[in-house]
């Protein structure tokens, strides 16, 4: 027997694990990566490095979310639509907020020309090597990536026989590894960069979904950890190791702990957040130094800012506009259903 399905069909902790990582990409972004921009700014005393840990932390949540999505799909144009609705309102309005705000400021170390910028209007400016309007979009090339992935599979081979073709994809990684010469944009498709960390997260799921147990998973968790190990540096191994172990706790309820109002509220406006609080917090940021404020105060006023943004992005664009268009999508195949068959031909 391979397990009953969970009781819960939301886990807050994940969502709290959202929280989490965007908190942390932030404080990353403003003591870190602000002073490597800008070293003639004043900025806060101290420094939080590597903020790709948090990024991967991401990747792994995606992996087992993928599956919320996933099982709720009859088409490829049921996926298509899905993560359209939930990711390019608010994406589009981020970016033309955070250009804006940029031109006001007269921001110019942030700005990218022209061609770049209608790039980023179809989102897939990364698959051209174009500059991001903001950053912090670099993820979502990785993230529509993974999509294709996850669709392919979905279409071609389904998903009962899954881990087998999770370890063909780490053979995958370790081609890449020995043919360092490998096309940039194969490399890209195929999230050889990043996928064991999204495999993480997919056999978290089908333990917790109860389609599989934890020691049939034991020898795929091994190999993606392996492949970290061998591909990585020790530090992002060792991430790697506690990413597994946390989701491990997550999928036996041991993280209930986390599902603090606070943690799980920040993890459900965490796309919005996380798209609008970069470039935006850099030019609050800079405006409070020639003001002649304390670094402290520009710190707190960029996340104060961000705070805002990313709610106002969430509640009156991202949950409105993915309602509307998957509301609209559900109302137009349920029309095409219900229309008769074409009568046969008669001669």
């Amino acid at each position: 027997m391979v397990g009953t399905p969970p009781s819960r069909n939301r886990l807050t902790e994940l969502d709290a694990l959202r929280g989490i990582g965007a908190l942390c990409v932030l404080i990353f972004h403003y003591s870190t990566r602000f002073h490597e921009l800008f070293p003639q700014a004043a900025h806060v005393p101290f420094s939080f490095p590597g903020g790709n840990y948090r990024v991967l932390l991401f990747f792994t949540i995606s992996g087992f979310a993928i599956f919320f999505t996933l099982d709720r799909i009859r088409s490829v144009a049921d996926f298509v639509v899905n993560r359209f609705a939930r990711l390019y309102p608010a994406y589009l309005v981020a970016m033309l907020l955070t250009l804006s705000i940029e031109y006001l400021a007269q921001a110019t170390q942030l700005l990218i020309g022209p061609v770049a910028i209608l790039a980023n209007v179809t989102m897939l400016q990364g698959f051209a090597f174009l500059p991001e309007v903001d950053g912090a979009y670099w993820t979502l090339t990785v993230e529509i990536a993974f999509y294709f992935c996850m669709i392919a599979i979905w279409k071609f081979t389904g998903m009962r026989r899954l881990e087998p073709l999770l370890a063909g994809w780490l053979m995958l990684r370790w081609l890449f590894w020995i043919w360092p010469d490998m096309p940039e944009r194969i490399i890209m498709l195929l999230v050889l960069r990043y996928a064991p960390f999204f495999i993480i997260g997919m056999l978290a799921y089908r333990v917790w979904r109860g389609q599989r147990r934890l020691r049939q998973q034991a020898p795929y968790a091994a190999l993606a950890l392996l492949s970290i190990a061998t591909m990585e540096s020790w530090d992002v191994a060792i991430v790697g190791c506690i990413l597994l172990l946390a989701f491990v706790a997550l999928v036996h309820g041991y993280l209930r702990f986390l599902s603090l109002r606070p943690l799980v509220w920040l993890g459900g406006i965490s796309y919005s957040f996380y798209l609008i609080h970069q470039h935006v917090g850099f030019v609050v940021m800079l405006e409070c130094a020639k003001a002649g404020y304390s670094p402290w105060i520009g710190f707190a006023a960029a996340f104060a800012v961000a705070l805002l943004l990313g709610t106002a992005i969430n509640r009156l664009v991202e949950r409105p506009a993915g309602e509307a268009i998957l509301a609209w999508w559900k109302r137009r195949s349920a029309a095409r259903a219900s229309l008769p068959d074409a009568a046969p031909s008669q001669t």
